[in-house]
This record gives structure tokens, C-alpha cells and sequence, in this order.
């Protein structure tokens, strides 16, 4: 019923590869080059990779565990509930950046 398991463990593990070190080391302290000009909503946007990442794990997890139809359903719709949570996350990241001054680069002071 739940399909071959080979490809929920691949997912499961390209997704925690790709999708946990950087919203991991944002939340420690570090910021990606790339992002140094937004920094005014990037925890949330942190927050919000790993409200996806969790909607992987919650539908990944019951299916390698061969999980009843029910079980597997109920997972399925908390899932969706993580994907709303990371929407309203980005949302508010948005909303957050927009009202915030942007990072300019700082230039060396002379003498």
C-alpha cells in the first residue's frame, strides 16, 4: 500500500541532506552570503524550511513503517497543517524584511 520503501528512504535522506544544515546553522548564528541583506526575517525563514522538512519526516516515517491506511491518512493531514505553518512563516518573513532597513555593505573608515 505505502509503495516501495527505497524511495521513501532516498527522500527522506536527499531532503535531510539539502534541507536541515542551513536553517540549522541560520538558527546558530551564521548567515548565508547570499541572505546578508535580508537579515530582519531570517530566523523565521529558517522556521519555515524546517516546517517543511517536518511535513517530509510526518509523511515519510509511517510509510517506511508500513503504517495502516488510517495512520498513514492522519500523518498526511498534520503534514498539511506543517505547510501552513511554513506559509505563514514566509509570510511573516516577508512582511518582517519589508519593514526593516536594508544591510548595506559597510565601508572602511578612513585615517
Amino acid at each position: 500500500m505505502n509503495g516501495d520503501l527505497l524511495y521513501h528512504w532516498i527522500g527522506l535522506a536527499v531532503s535531510t541532506v539539502l534541507m536541515v544544515p542551513v536553517p540549522v546553522a541560520i538558527l546558530a548564528g551564521w548567515t548565508p552570503p547570499w541572505m546578508r541583506k535580508r537579515l530582519a526575517g531570517m530566523r523565521l525563514r529558517a522556521y519555515g524550511v524546517l516546517c517543511i522538512y517536518a511535513h517530509v519526516l510526518v509523511n515519510s516515517v509511517p510509510r517506511i513503517a508500513d503504517a495502516s491506511f488510517e495512520t498513514v491518512m492522519v500523518c498526511m493531514n498534520v503534514g498539511l497543517g506543517f505547510t501552513v505553518a511554513c506559509a505563514v512563516l514566509f509570510l511573516l518573513s516577508a512582511d518582517k524584511d519589508s519593514g526593516a532597513r536594508k544591510a548595506d555593505p559597510v565601508e572602511p573608515r578612513e585615517g
